[in-house]
């Protein structure tokens, strides 16, 4: 049976969560291998709406195991919050587990995000303050302090006296601000760590025991291919990989085993936060959209810019992604707009390009090159055949398709699971 990685297209909140909702029905595990508790994921199902940042969005299936891969950087607070709240609501997360791998976010990274964007100035990146970028950092840096490290309550305080030995001097220093206690933050992770021992495990084992029964597996992904720390608009990118290699490395699956990589795109691109957004719309056309999907983030609440397909980026996302299939979202928010615009290539000054730039100087130049297209002036949330669908919006479709050089096997027209519409099989 196939692992399947369900992967962020674009700049990031394209509908992920609705996608693994609707494949976890026919899954045994799901993982989410990447980001922390900056992503959000929206989900409305028959049990009701909610919005995940750690939780694996299959966590609705009291069958399916749901893994926190060791790829994310897990804040204990926000999980043990989000825990609480689908207790809340009815819903079981016995099956949940924790890498034993994963790195914890502490205070001590929360605060250097927020004090580092603001010495940024007018040159901030516009992070979310959740810490996320100094946990990556220490994880490379080898300076991070993991969820295994909650097992075993000694070493968790030597590694917090060594690692507070370097932040207290920056924090002092370099930003003028009091020097965090060990005691203080010992005391609150060992009580993370007594709530949470249950759940941390050796998730690879976990996971390859699946694989080898045959069972199907989920790799969930976190932002967006263009938000990739190599391949995205960097410097504004996040600080994992959101991308399918990744899929493998936060997750602790062989690339070999990934049969199919889904790429989730919206039928439109939106983008939080600083950085490029070619085919952004200032105007009320702009704001017509934001208020027609309310676009509004998952984790901040902040607007979200947005903008036409943008057909450039999409290729180079399809092909450092190798996306063997792609689902399209929020189809329905186009219901009733006579004309579309797509964008096919850039223009730099007389020059036209078709490949997405690596210099964000170049890229700011860039102007879309659009094609007009009929739009319908149809409710299409009622649709559930392909057939069915108004042949502009199919003809809609088709372009994407083209312009990105795969497939589309899922057509997305509302949030709830049955709002989907198969256009070409998955298997």
């Amino acid at each position: 049976m196939p692992v399947i990685a369900v992967i962020g297209a674009q700049w990031g909140d394209e509908g992920k969560g609705k996608v693994v909702d609707m494949l976890a029905e026919k899954s045994s595990v799901v993982v989410r291998f990447a980001g922390g508790d900056n992503a959000g994921h929206t989900v409305i199902n028959p049990r009701g709406h909610f919005k995940l940042h750690l939780i694996p969005s299959g966590i609705f299936y009291p069958e399916v195991t749901c893994v926190i891969g060791n790829g994310v950087v897990v804040n204990p607070a926000s999980l043990i919050n989000e825990i609480n709240q689908l207790a809340a609501n009815g819903i079981d997360t016995s099956r949940l587990v924790i890498s034993d791998r994963a790195h914890l976010i502490m205070p001590y990274h929360r605060l250097l995000d927020e004090l580092e964007e603001k010495a940024r100035g007018k040159k901030a990146i516009g992070t979310t303050l959740r810490g996320i970028g100094p946990a990556f950092t220490d994880k490379v840096a080898r300076m991070g302090i993991r969820a295994a490290d909650l097992l075993d309550k000694r070493t968790l305080r030597q590694r917090l006296k060594t690692v507070l030995e370097n932040k207290n001097i920056i924090l002092e220093r370099v930003y003028g601000v009091e020097p965090l206690s060990v005691e203080d933050m010992y005391q609150e992770y060992a009580g993370y760590a007594d709530i949470l021992r249950p759940n941390i495990k050796d998730s690879v084992e976990l996971v390859g025991a699946a694989l080898d029964r045959g069972e199907v597996v989920l790799l969930e992904g976190a932002q967006g291919a263009m938000l990739d720390i190599d391949f995205g608009t960097y410097p504004f990118a996040t600080s994992s990989s959101p991308l399918s290699g990744n899929a493998s490395l936060g997750s602790g699956i062989a690339p070999n085993r990934i049969d199919r990589i889904l790429g989730v795109y919206k039928a439109y691109c939106t983008r939080v936060g600083s950085g490029p957004l070619p085919t952004e719309l200032h105007d009320e056309m702009g704001h017509r959209i934001r208020e027609q999907a309310q676009e509004y983030g998952t984790t901040t609440g902040r607007a979200r810019r947005c903008g036409w397909f943008d057909g450039v980026a999409a290729r180079h996302s399809a092909r450092i992604n190798g996306f063997t299939g792609a689902v399209i979202t929020r189809l329905d928010v186009f219901d009733g707009f006579p004309s579309l615009k797509v964008c096919v290539a850039y223009r730099i000054g007389e020059r036209e390009i078709a490949s997405f730039p690596s210099s964000i100087s170049e890229l700011q130049k860039c102007e879309p090159v659009y094609e007009e297209m009929p739009g319908w002036l149809a409710d299409t949330t009622c649709v559930r055949r392909w057939e069915d669908l108004p042949a502009e919006a199919r003809n809609y479709i088709d372009k994407l398709s083209g312009l990105m050089g795969c497939c589309v096997n899922y057509a997305c027209i509302g949030p709830e699971r049955a709002q989907t519409i198969e256009v070409n099989p998955l298997f």
